[in-house]
């Protein structure tokens, strides 16, 4: 349990007492899409070559300089209930370093986890003015899942290629090898997130509070106004409703986004919660980061195709079933594509030959 005693050069100063995960792997509440888009990412064309360059000229001591001269520094004197939050989220995950923190004047509730040798963690004072104590633990935990998994030195290169893709998009074809890395980074970015709401909630360990904090990010401090089932219906409905023309539309949505949208975050952090996978490691049942060498890239990448499988098979998006009937090789494969995209192909054609008699039933066109 979290208990307040001294560990690793830092004290844990909990408001409640909560389990503790000593040597825990990120393995552990990695999120099986997050590592095979991070693999995937490492085998695109070029990007070895570009991840090399950039590692040794980002100006990674400037932007510490920038934070050090142009934010606030959490600590014992300033931010000291960030500082306690930040210490107790490191006590429980056994992260033995803290991570210099820093709050930045920015209305948009925001936080990231960046650094190429070191990760540095940044919340913006929209964030902090904008979440409770138990919402921004949540938070908090979620930034130092992402230093555990070592996801800082990606998230860096992305802001930076970002950045350079806009200063060269004048340029014919300048900027598409660039924008192919950025959109991989964005792809593994938004899976990154789910991994890393898991360690925030294995910090605060209050599910409830994840679900506000996603709701408030989402919704504003109405929480009066909000509800979290109602809020949760929402993915239930964004997951499920419309057509093919729909499922579309979403992918095209979430393309620009570096985060997923906060319903589905929502829905996939309550559906690991009531896992078996999470009450393992709450019974202190988890792979261990002295195991990590010993662990096959295979075994990953078969548990990672087994989840996206799973997703599919169980997913209720349109396109999602038609990728599943494709695998299952259902008959009238053409007319469920017309009937997906009904209102671009106009109405459906009246069955030819005479209707059908009452001995005979009626065929379903549907």
């Amino acid at each position: 349990m979290s208990d307040g005693h001294q560990h690793n050069g830092h004290e844990s100063v909990p408001s409640r007492q909560r389990r503790r995960f000593p040597g825990i792997s990120s393995r552990a509440y990695e999120h099986p899409a997050d590592r095979s888009a991070l693999v995937a990412l490492r085998k695109l064309s070029g990007f070895d070559t570009v991840f090399k360059a950039l590692s040794g000229l980002l100006p990674e001591r400037s932007l510490r300089l920038l934070f050090l001269s142009d934010s606030v520094r959490v600590s014992d004197r300033q931010f000291a209930h960030l500082n306690d939050m930040l210490r107790d989220a490191c006590y429980i995950l056994d992260l033995e370093k803290v991570p210099p923190m820093y709050v930045n004047q920015d209305p948009n509730p925001n936080a990231m986890c960046i650094g190429l040798d070191e990760p540095i963690i940044v919340v913006t004072t929209g964030l902090v003015e904008l979440l409770d104590e138990e919402e921004m633990r949540a938070v908090v935990g979620h930034e130092v899942g992402h230093a555990l998994s070592g996801h800082a030195v990606y998230r860096t290169i992305l802001l930076f290629l970002t950045s350079l893709a806009v200063r060269v998009a004048w340029i014919p074809l300048g900027n598409v090898a660039i924008m192919a890395i950025v959109t991989a980074l964005r792809e593994w970015f938004r899976k990154s997130e789910l991994s890393a709401d898991r360690a925030g909630l294995l910090v605060g360990q209050d599910l409830q509070a994840s679900m506000r904090g996603l709701m408030k990010i989402a919704g504003g401090n109405h929480l009066h106004e909000m509800n979290v089932d109602a809020f949760l219906e929402q993915a239930e409905e964004y997951e499920s409703g419309g057509d093919l023309r729909d499922s579309v539309l979403k992918i095209l949505n979430v393309l620009p986004r570096t985060h997923p949208f906060t319903t589905v975050r929502a829905a996939e952090l309550k559906k690991w919660e009531a896992s078996r996978d999470f009450q393992r490691i709450m019974d202190g049942h988890y792979p261990r980061r002295d195991e990590d060498g010993d662990a096959s890239v295979r075994d990953s990448w078969r548990e990672s195709a087994s989840a996206y499988a799973s997703e599919v098979r169980t997913s209720k998006d349109p396109l999602m079933k038609l990728v599943n009937d494709i695998a299952g090789g259902a008959g009238d494969l053409g007319g469920r594509v017309r009937r997906g995209f009904g209102g671009f192909t106009g109405p459906k054609p009246a069955p030819d030959g005479p209707p059908p008699s009452g001995d005979e039933p009626p065929r379903d066109n549907t």
